[in-house]
Formats: structure tokens, sequence, C-alpha cells
């Protein structure tokens, strides 16, 4: 009977540790939605609340930490419990680093303000969030409902995120080389999106912490990667 109550009590840990995880991520996806909100509406308002709300993913962080270190310590877990609780101590990092990068766009509404209205630029940052917090929502789902099959799909996708990042890359550039006044809110765009990539890339750890959880095994190497923002170059106007 004893060592019956001393599963289900461990049981309910490791159920508490999902449910820990899940709650970071729908809090990090709330952040990152809101951040773009505040910065493309110049909603000051809004972007100190994000900024504010950071402390709640810091916190749960730590939370997570102290939880899965006990659990190594009392439980002396193996195997498949290990992986989990190991697993759990990247993914609440992994999310912890996509809050701060969401709060570091929202601090920029306060530089950026109103002179974004003409441009552009804007949609293709909304269609970097959109995809980047679909790979995380799809990871987290995943993690959830342990449905590894769908893993190499969704980290694969992270080939689009890349692609739309380096297309955004050069559109600001183009900006700056056509009219000075662009060169300040252009260079915080570029921030902004450089950090949405890397809430895409944080999702593709966060896959390959899943499906080795799982599995046991690691995700084949040939990661996508198409960043080519390193070799854009914008040639300059000349003069009429």
């Amino acid at each position: 009977m004893l060592s019956h109550h001393i599963v289900s009590a461990y049981d309910d840990e490791l159920k508490s540790l999902t449910l820990r995880i899940a709650a970071m991520g729908g809090h990090a996806e709330r952040m990152v939605d809101l951040a773009l909100s505040a910065l493309i509406h110049a909603d000051l308002a809004l972007a100190r609340k994000v900024i504010a709300d950071d402390a709640i993913l810091d916190e749960a962080q730590r939370e997570i930490d102290t939880q899965t270190i006990s659990m190594i310590t009392r439980r002396q877990p193996l195997a498949d419990d290990l992986r989990e609780i190991v697993g759990a101590i990247r993914i609440s990092a992994d999310l912890e680093r996509v809050g701060d990068l969401g709060k570091n766009i929202a601090k920029r509404a306060f530089v950026v303000g109103h002179s974004l209205d003409r441009m552009s630029a804007i949609r293709g940052l909304e269609a970097l969030v959109d995809l980047a917090l679909t790979q995380l929502k799809d990871v987290l789902d995943v993690y959830a409902s342990r449905s590894v099959e769908r893993l190499v799909a969704v980290r694969d996708r992270d080939e689009q995120i890349d692609a739309i990042y380096t297309s955004l890359f050069r559109e600001l550039l183009t900006y700056m080389m056509e009219d000075p006044r662009n060169i300040t809110p252009c260079t915080h765009l570029l921030f902004c999106a450089k950090n949405i990539e890397r809430i895409g890339d944080h999702a593709t750890n966060i896959a390959e912490t899943i499906y080795y959880i799982v599995t046991g095994e690691q995700l084949p190497l040939n990661r996508p990667k198409e960043d080519r923002s390193h070799v854009v170059t914008v040639e300059p106007h000349s003069p009429a």
C-alpha cells in the first residue's frame, strides 16, 4: 500500500511539472503577441504590461528548477522519468528566453512610437510572429499529447521562419537606403525581427527536447537553417 502511495505521489509530481510547462508556454505566447501589438500601435501601457509580465515567467522557471531538483534528489529517477525531468528543465529555459525576447520587442515601442505607420514591413513582421507562435504552440501541443510523429514536420517549418526573416531583413535595408528618416525605426524593427526568428529557434529546441523525452533518441542532425541575412546586400540608389 505504501509503495502504491509513493508511485501515485510521484505521478502527481510529474503531472504537475507538465502543467507548469504548459502554463509557461501559454504565458510566453501571450507576451510575444501582446508585445507586437504594443509595438505596432505604440501602446505604451501595453508595452509596460508585457515588460512587467516577464517576471512571471522568470519565477515560473525558478519554481520548475526547484521542483525538478527536489524530484531528482528524492526520487532518484532513471531512464524515461529522468529524461522527463531533465527535459522539463530544458524546455522551461527555452520558454523563459521566449519571454525575454517578447519583453525586448515591447521595450522598442517606447523608441519607435508612431513612425511605423507608413511601413509595409509591419505586415512582414506580423507574418513572422504568426508563424513563430504557431510553431511554438504546435510543439507545446506535442508536449501535451506526446505525438512525436508530428515533430519532424514542426521542426522543419523553422525553414519558413528563416526565409521570411531574410526577406524582411532585405526589405528593411531597402527602406533605410531610400530615406535616412527610416534608419531609427528600421533598425529597431531589425532587432524585433531577429528576436522573432530566435523564438522559432527556441521552438525548434523544444521540439528536439520533446522527441528525446519520448523516444530516448535524438532527432536527425540535418536541421534546416535558411537564415541568409548575412549575405544580403542592397545597392544604393543612383542620384536622379
